[in-house]
């Protein structure tokens, strides 16, 4: 098991030693994390790494989920689209459900006496109420784009989270206007030493792709994440399908837009070979319904490798992404979408959707590109795919940039601070 000091030659000793300073500081503390699961997810991976980071800098940090039936479940599932911004039906009995769930798990839970109780995302948010002896700092770890939400989840949660003494965001600008209590900016981040993301050699990204029958001698485009329809993987099978299409057009006048100064001199007018790989993990009745759905877009098309991985393929994921030359990120709405990240530390460049905390992370034209459309999507990667100089530029751009702002020894630093912060400030103050 990796400790902090083996990040030292990525960050430098004066990171890791400072993180042991701040943990000394709230060593007499202890610190209790809920969401709904410990394996499916960006928060699960997140808490993974953060929780046994947190407790080797000194500071006691526990980790507890929640249980719930299936109409939670997919209640929940409604409010994550609904606070997306997406038009759901919402009914009384979802609203019902949520309610009756976080009771029963208020029941199993002993948070009274926590110094801090960090609770993730919509699942749990009611449980607050079910504390009113709560001694210690209860804090709402927001994952999700909830800049446009449907008003009716976000009217009905917000009691409950007004409760809460701080909210967390990934970004600026999904801070509430209409929350007052105290809000704080917190990106999420990767760990450089996991599975996921360690190096690997040349032999072992090869096996992983013998094992899933995808050779190389083709540019390789990815898209890796869950089967979600806010990320659009039927809009990126567009997009490699427009590629390879006989006379595809470069929009020379698109590529010029927010990209900086590019060399087009070289851009073909022809269709160009390639494959694409659609990897993410079928979780919920909703994700094997676009799961089967890709497969009949792509039916018959032996260069796209649709791959439903089980959890914990970190090391599939790490090698797939490695293999690739260009990775997508289209979605429509996102919360930060730390597959930006991961590819990102693989020195990839990344096309990724003009939303959520993907613009935090791609710096258009530097790193990648940011698009709101499938003609802009195809056009960028056209460009990288006819310019490899180009490509290779951004992506060693976008290795350093993850290194300097989204690694696990930041999110530590931020999480121990938020605590301090909250520790040492009275508990009523207006929305920063």
């Amino acid at each position: 098991m990796t400790t902090l000091k083996d990040y030292e030659p990525i960050v430098g000793s004066e990171v890791i030693d400072e993180l042991y300073e701040l943990g000394a500081r709230l060593s007499h503390k202890k610190v209790v994390h809920i969401n709904e699961t410990k394996v499916w997810g960006g928060v699960a991976e997140i808490l993974n790494k953060l929780i046994p980071y947190l407790n080797e800098a000194g500071v006691e940090t526990e980790w507890e989920i929640i249980k719930g039936g299936e109409g939670f479940w997919f209640a929940t599932k409604s409010f994550h689209n609904a606070l997306h911004g997406v038009n759901v039906p919402i009914t009384s009995r979802m609203f019902d459900d949520y309610l009756r769930t976080n009771e029963e798990n208020a029941k199993l839970l002993d948070l009274n006496d926590a110094d801090f109780v960090v609770v993730h995302d919509p699942q749990p948010a009611a449980l607050i109420q079910h504390f009113p002896k709560r001694r210690g700092k209860w804090i709402w770890r927001c994952h999700i784009d909830v800049s446009t939400p449907q008003p009716s989840v976000w009217e009905f949660l917000k009691p409950f989270i007004s409760q809460y003494d701080a909210a967390v965001f990934h970004v600026n600008s999904f801070a509430k206007k209409d929350l007052f209590i105290r809000q704080f900016i917190i990106p999420p981040s990767i760990d450089p030493l996991s599975e996921k993301n360690r190096d690997l050699t040349e032999e072992e990204v090869d096996r992983v792709l013998q094992k899933y029958g995808i050779t190389r001698e083709k540019p390789i485009i990815s898209q890796i994440g869950r089967f979600d329809r806010l990320k659009d993987p039927e809009g990126v099978v567009k997009v490699y399908q427009r590629i390879k299409r006989p006379g595809a057009v470069v929009d020379v006048h698109r590529l010029f837009q927010g990209a900086g100064v590019v060399d087009v001199t070289s851009l073909s007018r022809q269709p160009i070979d390639c494959k694409l790989l659609l990897v993410g993990g079928v979780t919920d009745p909703d994700s094997e319904r676009i799961f089967r759905g890709l497969g009949k877009l792509i039916e018959g098309d032996k260069d796209v490798h649709l791959l439903d991985l089980p959890a914990f393929s970190d090391l599939e994921i790490n090698a797939l992404q490695r293999s690739s030359d260009i990775v997508l990120q289209k979605s429509l709405k996102e919360g930060f979408a730390l597959t930006v990240t991961e590819a990102l530390w693989k020195a990839k460049p990344v096309i990724g959707g003009k939303t959520g905390g993907i613009p935090l992370q791609v710096i258009d034209g530097v790193d990648g590109f940011l698009v709101d459309s499938i003609d802009q999507c195809v056009d960028r990667v056209r460009l990288l795919l006819e310019n490899r100089r180009r490509a290779e530029d951004m992506g060693k751009a976008g290795k350093e940039h993850v290194r300097r702002n989204f690694l696990i020894t930041r999110h530590v630093r931020d999480h121990l601070l938020l605590y301090l912060t909250l520790d040492l400030i009275p508990s009523k103050l207006v929305q920063l």
